[in-house]
C-alpha cells in the first residue's frame, strides 16, 4: 500500500514508509488473506498505488485487490468489498447520524472512522478510530447494518466487471503444481541416478522437485507452459498408477491373442481382458486390434496376481430367455 503525497495534492519529499501506510496495508491484507485458499502454492504480492484520495483509500485497496486477485487467477473463496463508515454526534441533544463512504472532510470533522470489509456472507476485517468516549449498542448496530448495505452495493458493482476468478494464471506467469505420491514410488519417479526425472524435466521444460515427508512424497512441478506441466503430471501419474478394484479405466489394446486382449491402463501396467469378459453373448473372435481404446472395469487380481479386467459388466445385461411351457395333454 503506497500513499504518495501527490495523491492528496501535497508537494513534499518521498520518504520511508509511514505508519499510516503500514497500518492500511495490514488492514487490506487481513481483509483478503482469509479468502485465499490455504493450498494456493504461490507467493502473492498485491501492490496498491494510491494516485488520488478523498475518501477511504484502504477500502478502495480491498475492492481493487479482490478484482486484481481474481483476474490473476487466484481462486478466491468469495469476493471481498469494503466501506468506511462515519459518525456525526451532537453532545447537547444526543442526536447522531451514521455516514456511509465518508469523504476526507467527513473523516476530519466527524467522530468516527469505522472501516468494514467482508463478503456477502460476513465480515473479514474491521478497524475503528473514534474521537469520542465510546459508542452505544444502537450506534454500533446501525453502523454495521448500514455498512453491510454499502458493501453489498459496492460488491454488486465489482461483480459486473469480474464475477469469478479466472480459471488459470496469466499465460506468461510462472505456474506451479503440487502433488503427492506414496513414499514407495519416489525411487521409481527419480529413476537410477536421476535418469527418469531428468529426462522428464528435459522433455516437458519444467523443474521438478521431490521431498520426502513421512510416508508421503511431495512433488512440485514448475514451468511457464500449462500443457507441458500437465504432461509432466501425466507422466508421474503413469509411473505411480495403482488400479482400484471396481474403478473404470480407459486403456489401450497392446496385444491381441485368441483367448483375449492385453489392455494397457498406464505405462508398465497391463491386464488381460479375457474373451469371455468382452460381451455377455458368446464371443468367437476378439473384436479389437492393437491401438484401440477400450473402457474396462478392474475386477481385481487372480491367483497368479495378474490383473482381471471386464468389459461386459459395463454393458447392459440381456434378459434371460423365457422358459417354454411343457404343453402335455392331460390324460
Amino acid at each position: 500500500y503506497n500513499f504518495p503525497p501527490f495523491s492528496t495534492g501535497e508537494a513534499r519529499p518521498l520518504r520511508g514508509t509511514s505508519r499510516r501506510e503500514i497500518g492500511h496495508g495490514n488492514l487490506a491484507q487481513r481483509a483478503l488473506k482469509v479468502m485465499i485458499p490455504e493450498e494456493t502454492p504461490y507467493t502473492i504480492r498485491v501492490v496498491s498505488d494510491i494516485l488520488e484520495s478523498n475518501g477511504s483509500s484502504s477500502m478502495a485497496t480491498v475492492c481493487a485487490g479482490t478484482m486484481a486477485l481474481m483476474d490473476a487467477g487466484i481462486q478466491m473463496k468469495k469476493p471481498v468489498s469494503g466501506i468506511a463508515m462515519g459518525l456525526i454526534t451532537d453532545k447537547e441533544s444526543g442526536k447522531w447520524t451514521v455516514l456511509s463512504d465518508i469523504l476526507g472532510d467527513e473523516d476530519h470533522l466527524g467522530d468516527m472512522d469505522f472501516k468494514v470489509t467482508g463478503t456477502a456472507e460476513g465480515i473479514t476485517a474491521c478497524q475503528m478510530d473514534i474521537k469520542i468516549q465510546g459508542l452505544t449498542m444502537d450506534i454500533m448496530e446501525k453502523a454495521l447494518m448500514q455498512a453491510r448495505d454499502g458493501r453489498m452495493h459496492i460488491l454488486g458493482e465489482m461483480l459486473k466487471t469480474i464475477d469469478k476468478p479466472n480459471a488459470d494464471v496469466k499465460p506468461h506467469a510462472p505456474k506451479l503444481v503440487m502433488m503427492e505420491i506414496p513414499k514407495d514410488f519416489i525411487g521409481a519417479v527419480i529413476g537410477p541416478g536421476g535418469k527418469i526425472i531428468q529426462q522428464m524435466q528435459k522433455d516437458t521444460d519444467t523443474v521438478i522437485t521431490i521431498e520426502e515427508k513421512g510416508e508421503i512424497g511431495h512433488i512440485e512441478i514448475s514451468g511457464t507452459d500449462r500443457e507441458k506441466i500437465n504432461a509432466a503430471v501425466a507422466q508421474i501419474n503413469e509411473i505411480t498408477f495403482v488400479p482400484v478394484i471396481g474403478e473404470v479405466y480407459k486403456g489401450k489394446v497392446v496385444k491381441v491373442m485368441e483367448f483375449g486382449a492385453f489392455i494397457q491402463l498406464a505405462k508398465g501396467t497391463e491386464g488381460l481382458l479375457h474373451i469371455s469378459e468382452i460381451a455377455w453373448e458368446r464371443t468367437e473372435k476378439v473384436p479389437y486390434k492393437e491401438g484401440d481404446e477400450v473402457e474396462v472395469k478392474f475386477m481385481g487380481y487372480d491367483d497368479r496376481k495378474k490383473m482381471r479386467l471386464s468389459r461386459k459388466v459395463l454393458l447392459p445385461k440381456p434378459p434371460k430367455p423365457e422358459k417354454k411351457e411343457d404343453k402335455t395333454n392331460d390324460k
